[in-house]
């Protein structure tokens, strides 16, 4: 099936005041015979950057066959209402269906009990113990409870010589639950904001039991019930409608059609979702009434069977927490394997002392794992996070802060998401003259006043012919709910906003007679009790275009009512007038009236449909209207700004291919031909259109199904995509399929009909005024105010907080290696200790943290440079071969007869990831040449471990050695004392065991105190000295490409950073200079400030090394920045409309 032409005119299915092909046809009587329709040329746009050419070569991992849930087939449709009355023993009559008997209390109660209420099954939730343990059993967590453990292992072994470890080992495990405490609580306090947006109150319903019509809460109907619904009434159950008059269902949130669909006792389609006597619970009744009988409830309705296919998804991992676990894997691995090859050579040096051994061992892997960063990443996400909700983005999950910068394909849905989902009057024609409704455009010549000839004729047979109504009058119309059929809607909102004296109209101008919109006649006719100079009544009509039209014989051309003979001019300017309209994608309705002559109806005139007493022909033609449910503000900028970042944007809607593209075409979504448009553009046949030849597909859900792998990989290979008639099945198999080829994937939506897509992408972004609390639950991300720009923001934001969090992290882990290097010396050399592993513990959850915490608040280095790279992790032809490679190697063997995976067990994985470092695959894997950004890579491992970090190590060592020199000890008698720090001369030791004299090698003779004190000053110094040089590491962290110099003014723009310093150096001078606090920390505040100024020559030293290697760095690999795409329209939706034309007589 070929997907539908945008030239064609766009005829909506069940869309009551679009006419049908059929309509075109010669009128009856000779008055007017309408023209051949003269469809105008698109104007072709400037296509988009050219996609590349090569498609990927290797093809997506077959997927296994699930278990299928057991859903419920409805087949009630296809009885009559007699045959499915008599299946759940209840009581109908379908001539007066008031007078049904339908269940009797007691047969409702039996079944109550059997089937359970009428509720949907709430989503399990894990206790928030288990989720506090989900927290604290992360890796990260794990490593510092090891480390805590390990040093209470010490006190088994020595525990007078350990007991100050008691301390460490209790801080270390206290740090982990704190890091836990710190995340679940940020997870409990989203889940209880999102609580609070769920609809809690129970819904009420109207429903007849024996024989009474009373009121029930929806959660006790059973099947069987008979249901009374009327306009405004949310469906309660799954009901079958037996008896209708002009009723009509918004089924949008389940099916994404955005028009009511009519609702009658009638039905000839064998697909449920698509039955005219079927209403849905969960979609609301826009007009008319009528009866139904119960025929599902609770998780069996169509809505509970949506809700149980988005439980039975899972949930993928976000790209941050996936990379934070390798990077925390790579740590563990260096920490855990330096830790036991050090023990090992620790062990002879220290004369076989196991207990000094593995003290040192611990020291060495506290210094390799930075404590303080899990606290720092959640921290600074929650900073993130705040600010996002300031910008109306509420995160449930705060790693989809980043998930949202990191997206590369967004697919949203249509109505209520990038449209209003309230129809808007664009256009009106009338007395030959086109005019704009929108009065903010800047031509006031040819925008709609009240003045305008025949303008005040439409808006009075809007308000008057019309079954819409108000929730209230007390206030302005634009803040007045409207229950009512959409276009009706559209049209009482424009008429409210112009006239006057709006609401006195129906009582002024009383309805005498109505005859409703119908799909046979597809007009609607008013008569009212208002005066004209030849009568008291005055008729109404508005209906389809060609079908008013027909029965008419006049038409309005002045300002004061009159009208001329029709004449084929003038039906040549109304085709001209409503092909306009219509090729835009717009709803069409015409209007006209009649004023009856006294003589022949008298203002006592009683009117009979059945003896149609009532004119049908020879009424005044007034004109046309259009509207359109329109793009919501700020939405196109938006899709323009997603897409200039290197985004994907593709709408997945439920609605017609030709409404979708339409609105496409308006918001930046679309803006090249589609296979249909250069067919016709260069005469050919579509066969011979080649796949390289468009970058615009619009594909119909029909096709969905059928769809093969390759044909999957050329659309998603397209520049700009649309699927439409979707169903959430069809959303689900879109949203895999896209991640089948790596991308990561963001899905919007509002409806029931979103949520399995939304629970299964990447990152699930719901709307909180119009959305589903299905649709809540499943989604990420919850847009407070429903505005699509917001997503902008939340994509900026994600990309900064990316950045930010890859500095804060090369910044963090730099100050490991001046941990480290000093604890090997310790044993190789050996060196007296340069650092207790109480002091690292203290740089590492003091200063280092303060400081790590600042860069959440560093801005942008440009205005516009986050949005104009490309997503960190890009999908090419080549990125999804190398995707689908890793794919189908991780792939689990399929059984050939279920059909399912073969899962191995437990241990099998277990022992699988062991054994995968060994392998040539995983490292091949590990060093795979791609164009991804990841948190941790090379460049910032390079700058942490052997380049920054070094010069931090030599600096802090340089800053040790000095120390001890100036109290009289030279590196070899600090070598020699070292040795002899045990029995009997305990050298360095004044806590029990004294140390014995020592003379150095310039003749100085140094007793216990002496010693223990130049130790406590040369500590003192190395700490100092970590946290000055730190300072300057800050600053030379800042700025990644678009500055020359790291120590800029970008650079001081932060004025937290100066916050950080000043509260991490306060921490600094407390522990070593203000007593008693040094004491426990093995500090002296005799520590001259003189030596400071050698970290501060070393901090110098650093920020040079980091101006040179970033000039160095933008030489070799400048950044590359997205293509300007051609043909975006970066300006609001409103002045896309094209000048008002005025067709003259």
């Amino acid at each position: 099936m070929s997907d539908p032409s945008p030239n064609e005119k766009p005829v909506a299915d069940n869309i009551e005041d679009v006419s049908t092909p059929a309509d075109n046809e010669k009128q009856q009587g000779g008055k007017i015979t309408f023209q051949p329709t003269v469809k105008p040329e698109r104007v072709v746009k400037p296509t988009p950057t050219e996609q590349p050419s090569r498609r990927p070569s290797i093809a997506a991992v077959p997927q296994p066959a699930k278990k299928e849930s057991k859903n419920v087939d409805i087949t009630e449709h296809m009885m009559t209402p007699e045959e499915c009355a008599k299946k759940y023993d209840t009581d109908i009559n379908m001539t007066k269906p008031g007078d049904s008997k339908g269940l009797t209390s007691a047969a409702a109660a039996a079944v109550l009990q059997e089937t359970g209420p009428n509720i949907l099954s709430p989503p399990k939730k894990r206790h928030p113990l288990l989720k506090y343990l989900d927290c604290l059993t992360s890796l990260f967590n794990l490593l510092l409870i090891l480390a805590g453990v390990l040093e209470y292992v010490l006190l088994g072994i020595d525990f007078k010589g350990n007991f100050q470890n008691t301390y460490l080992g209790a801080i270390l495990i206290a740090v982990a639950f704190l890091n836990a405490f710190i995340e679940f609580y940020q997870q409990q306090k989203s889940q209880a904001l999102l609580e609070s947006f769920l609809n809690l109150i129970p819904t009420k319903c109207m429903a007849i039991r024996d024989g009474k019509l009373q009121q029930f809460n929806a959660a006790d109907l059973v099947v069987g019930d008979v249901v009374f619904i009327r306009m405004g009434d949310k469906t309660p159950a799954d009901l079958y409608i037996f008896q209708a008059s002009e009723l009509k269902a918004d089924n949008s949130s389940l099916t994404g059609e955005s028009d009511p669909q009519e609702r009658t006792p009638h039905n000839e389609h064998k697909n449920p979702l698509e039955a005219t006597n079927l209403m849905y619970n969960g979609t609301l009744a826009v007009s008319g009434e009528g009866y139904g009988m119960v025929v599902r409830t609770g998780d069996n309705t169509v809505l509970g069977q949506i809700a149980g296919m988005t439980s039975g998804e899972d949930k993928s991992n976000s790209p941050l927490s996936v990379e934070i676990d390798n990077f925390v894997k790579i740590i563990a691995f260096i920490a855990l394997t330096t830790a036991l090859i050090f023990f090992g050579i620790s062990f002879p040096v220290n004369n076989n002392n196991i207990s000094l051994s593995l003290n040192f061992a611990i020291g060495v892997f506290v210094a390799w794992v930075p404590e303080g960063l899990p606290a720092t990443v959640t921290i600074l996400l929650t900073i993130a996070a705040k600010r996002m909700a300031a910008r109306n983005v509420l995160v449930k999950d705060l790693q989809g802060v980043e998930t949202l910068g990191a997206i590369t394909l967004l697919a949203t849905d249509k109505t209520g998401t990038l449209t209003r989902n309230q129809m808007t009057v664009t256009y009106i024609w009338s007395c030959l003259n086109m005019y704009s409704a929108f009065r903010n455009m800047g031509n006031d010549d040819n925008v709609v006043t009240n003045d305008s000839p025949g303008v005040a004729e439409i808006m009075h047979i809007s308000t008057l012919n019309s079954r819409a109504k108000f929730d209230r009058t007390d206030v302005p119309v634009a803040e007045r709910q409207i229950l009512g059929d959409a276009t009706e809607t559209g049209l009482i909102r424009f008429a409210g906003q112009s006239l006057p004296d709006f609401d006195q109209l129906p009582d002024m101008y009383p309805k005498v007679f109505e005859i409703p919109f119908n799909s046979d006649n597809k007009w609607a006719m008013t008569i009212h009790q208002k005066k004209h100079a030849d009568g008291s009544l005055t008729l109404f009509l508005k209906g389809a275009p060609e079908r008013v039209l027909r029965i008419c014989s006049r038409i309005m051309i002045g300002p004061k009512g009159e009208s001329t003979e029709l004449t084929d001019d003038h039906n040549l300017q109304f085709q001209q007038a409503y092909e306009l309209m219509a090729s835009k994608g717009h709803r069409v309705l015409a209007f006209a009236q009649m004023l009856l002559p006294e003589s022949q109806f008298p203002a006592d005139f009683h009117f009979d449909k059945k003896e149609k007493n009532y004119p049908t022909e020879g009424f005044t033609f007034v004109g046309l209207a259009s509207l359109e449910d329109p793009p919501k503000h700020g939405v196109r900028e938006a899709i323009g700004k997603c897409r200039s970042a290197g985004i994907k944007i593709m709408m997945v809607t439920g609605d017609h291919p030709l409404t979708a593209e339409a609105i496409g075409r308006k918001i930046n979504m679309v803006l090249s031909d589609t296979k249909e448009m250069v067919a016709k553009r260069t005469g050919r046949p579509l066969e011979e259109i080649g796949e390289d030849e468009y970058k615009a597909i619009v594909i119909h859900g029909e096709r969905i199904d059928s769809l093969t792998d390759e044909e999957w990989d050329n659309i998603f290979m397209k520049s700009e995509i649309i699927f439409a008639r979707t169903s959430p099945k069809h959303k689900l198999e879109i949203v895999k399929r896209a991640q089948s080829m790596g991308h990561i994937v963001g899905v919007t939506g509002d409806g029931v009909n979103d949520s399995p897509a939304l629970k299964k992408a990447d990152l699930g972004i719901a709307m909180n005024i119009s959305g589903s609390d299905v649709s809540k639950e499943a989604a990420s991300m919850i847009l407070l105010d429903d505005n699509f720009a917001s997503v902008v923001h939340g994509i900026e934001e994600g990309r900064l907080i990316f950045a930010n969090l890859k500095k804060s992290i090369q910044y963090t882990i730099t100050h490991s290696m001046p941990e480290v290097i000093p604890n090997l010396l310790y044993v190789i050399v050996p060196l007296p200790l340069p650092l207790s592993a109480i002091l690292i513990l203290v740089i590492d959850l003091g200063f280092e943290l303060l400081a790590a915490l600042t860069y959440a608040w560093d801005s942008p280095e440009t205005a516009e440079g986050l949005m104009k790279m490309q997503p960190r992790k890009p999908v090419t032809p080549e990125s999804i071969d190398r995707f689908r490679a890793r794919a189908h190697r991780r792939a689990h063997p399929i059984d050939p007869e279920s059909g399912e995976a073969i899962v191995p067990g437990r241990l099998s994985r277990w022992g699988r990831n062991i054994v995968a470092p060994f392998t040539k695959i995983f490292w091949q894997e590990k060093f795979e040449k791609n164009d991804d950004e990841v948190l941790v890579d090379f460049p910032l491992l390079s700058w942490a471990y052997l380049e920054v970090g070094i010069l931090e190590s030599i600096g802090a060592l340089v800053t040790f050695f000095v120390v001890l020199w100036h109290n009289g000890i030279t590196p070899y008698d600090a070598r020699v004392m070292q040795k002899g720090n045990g029995t009997p001369t305990f050298y360095f030791q004044n806590d029990g065991n004294y140390a014995q004299p020592y003379t150095t090698q310039r003749g100085i003779t140094m007793n216990a105190s002496q010693q223990h004190e130049a130790l406590a000053q040369a500590q003192s110094m190395v700490y100092f000295g970590i946290m000055i040089m730190q300072m300057f590491n800050l600053f030379a962290c800042k700025t990644r490409f678009t500055l020359p110099l790291p120590f800029s003014l970008y650079a001081f723009s932060n004025k937290k950073t100066f916050m950080g310093i000043f509260a991490g150096a306060a921490l600094g001078c407390l522990i070593v200079y203000c007593p008693p606090f040094n004491i426990p920390f093995g500090t002296s505040w005799h520590t001259s400030p003189l030596w400071w100024l050698i970290p501060f020559a070393f901090g110098w030293v650093i920020l040079a090394y980091a101006c040179i290697r970033m000039v160095i760095l933008r030489k070799a690999s400048p950044i590359s920045w997205n293509p300007e795409i051609s043909g975006l329209q970066m300006y609001p939706t409103i002045r896309s409309f094209d000048r008002t034309k005025s067709i003259n007589q």
